[in-house]
Parts: structure tokens; C-alpha cells; sequence
């Protein structure tokens, strides 16, 4: 996961003295854990006895998500792992959750927060009703993200909804450097799908939208061998795309066909074009 983080003067990150522990699983909290740790937060996770459900799904992807964090396994419906939070929990700065608010309350993680003194990040599905339960997909369905039939390639509420949730593990962190009581915030996967849906609300994206297929210099062509992703919107690249490919969709559909991806990926780099390949995801 490459990440650039801007370090101090003493080379140090900028969340090192942040102690978390994350009570999250599946996504977007080990998310939003590998990136505080990337920040320099010292993050322990706790897993139930079972494991994550992601190391089941997706053992490599769990791997990189937990890597440099302590991953502890602690049966909280029992006496003995409950005492084993508390004492993680009394040597920490941060909580993260993801579980229904009835879920934490089982646990009584209210009183915890309050003993430790504790800011507490809650990713929560809807924040207008935290108990329904969803995922990224029904999320993504409510607010018109979704093209039927095919599930979305990206999860977006997930990995919008983990930013967002680093985000507000920035602002407590920053609160209580302040003085501030530490702050308990909640981060709603259905409001980060709603604002991943502003552009197509809007009209950009979308049927008919300018670049859901209006513009034809903002699109996706068939080559000789594949396809090529072509984003010419400033002026200047309008015009070169004209002058070396074509205008109109009809001219660039025709054009494109008769070269290969490679061909015109050298065109693109020559004349300064937005033009990129289409290729399977990264370590696939």
C-alpha cells in the first residue's frame, strides 16, 4: 500500500502518540485502522474468536490491511475477554467501532469510553437509523449508484466511509490536543454513498450526462486488441485529441479501431493526450 505521509522535522509521523484500538471488521474499519497505522498511530485489533470475516474472504487483502498492528483475539461476550478490553482500552487514546449501536451497548462500550476518557470513531450503516442493517451494496443501491444487473467493481461507501472515519480520528485527535474532551464521532456509510452520488444527482455522470457520454472526448473506445479510457475536457486537450484522433464520436470510434492499445498509448504520450489503456486491477 504506497502511501507518501508528510513526517516532522524529527522524521516522525504525524499520528505517532495515537493509541487505537479497533473493534472493527470486515470493512471499511480495517480501512480506516491500516491508515492511521500508516500515519503513525499505534493500532491494536480486536478480533472475535472466529477471526475477521475478511482474512476468509480475502486472506491477502486482510494481511496488508493489519500489517505493523497488534491483532488480539478476545471472546467479548465473556467475563475474561471483557476484562482483557478494558485493560487495552486503559492504555488507549482512541476507540474505532463498527457495529450496530445495540451491539455496543451489550457491550457496554459507552461506560468504557467514559472510565478512559476515551474519543470513540462509530462507523454506523445510516445514521437515520442505525440499527437497519446494510452493506456497501445496499448503500450503493439507495442512492442510485448501482447498474443492474451487475454488482459495483468498487466498493464506495466502504472506502469512502473509512476516509471519512480517518477523518474524524484526525479531528479528535486534534480535539483533545486542544484541551477538548475527547470526542465521540459518527461516520454514516449511507451519507458517504450519497455524496460518492452528487456527481451523477447533479447530472455529470450518468445516461446522457457530460461525461456519461455526452462529451465524446470523455469516454471509453474499442481499439484493435482493446479499449482505451480517453478524458480530453481542458480546451487544449480538446483540441489536440481533434487534430491527431478525431472530433466527432463517429471519428474517434473509427479511429480508434484501426490501431492497437499500445499504438495509442505512444500517440497519447507524444501529443500530450489524457489516454490510458484499460487493464486488469493492480496485483490481480
Amino acid at each position: 500500500m504506497a502511501v507518501t505521509t508528510a513526517r516532522g522535522t524529527g522524521g516522525q509521523l504525524p499520528l505517532e502518540g495515537l493509541r487505537v484500538v479497533s473493534l472493527a471488521v470486515n470493512l471499511p474499519g480495517p480501512l480506516a485502522a491500516a491508515r492511521l497505522h500508516e500515519l503513525g498511530a499505534d493500532v491494536t485489533k480486536v478480533e472475535p474468536p472466529a477471526g475477521d470475516p475478511l482474512e476468509h474472504y480475502v486472506p491477502r487483502w486482510y494481511v496488508e490491511l493489519a500489517a505493523g498492528q497488534r491483532v488480539v483475539r478476545l471472546d467479548l461476550r465473556s467475563a475474561d475477554g471483557r476484562d482483557g478490553l478494558e485493560g487495552l482500552l486503559a492504555r488507549s487514546d482512541l476507540l474505532l467501532t463498527s457495529m450496530r449501536p445495540s451491539a455496543a451497548a451489550r457491550l457496554g462500550l459507552a461506560g468504557s469510553v467514559r472510565r478512559h476518557r476515551l474519543a470513540h470513531v462509530e462507523i454506523v450503516g445510516d445514521d437515520g437509523d442505525a440499527e437497519v442493517p446494510g452493506h456497501d451494496l445496499t448503500y450503493q443501491a439507495a442512492h442510485g449508484l448501482l447498474r443492474p444487473p451487475d454488482n459495483p467493481t468498487v466498493l464506495v461507501a466502504d472506502t469512502l466511509g473509512a476516509e471519512r472515519a480517518v477523518s474524524a480520528a484526525l479531528l479528535a485527535w486534534g480535539s483533545v490536543a486542544r484541551g477538548f474532551e475527547p470526542p465521540h464521532l459518527r461516520v454514516s456509510l449511507a451519507e458517504a454513498a450519497a455524496a460518492a452520488g452528487a456527481a451523477l444527482r447533479q447530472g455529470l455522470t450518468g445516461p446522457g450526462g457530460l461525461l456519461g457520454g455526452a462529451l465524446p472526448g470523455y469516454g471509453i473506445y474499442a481499439t484493435a486488441d482493446g479499449h482505451v479510457a480517453v478524458a480530453a475536457l481542458e480546451p487544449q486537450f480538446a483540441a489536440a485529441l481533434a487534430e491527431h484522433v478525431g472530433r466527432t464520436r463517429e471519428e474517434l470510434t473509427t479511429a480508434f479501431a484501426a490501431r492497437t492499445t499500445a499504438q495509442w498509448e505512444a500517440v497519447a504520450a507524444e501529443h500530450d493526450l489524457p489516454l490510458t489503456g484499460l487493464r486488469p486491477p493492480v496485483g490481480a
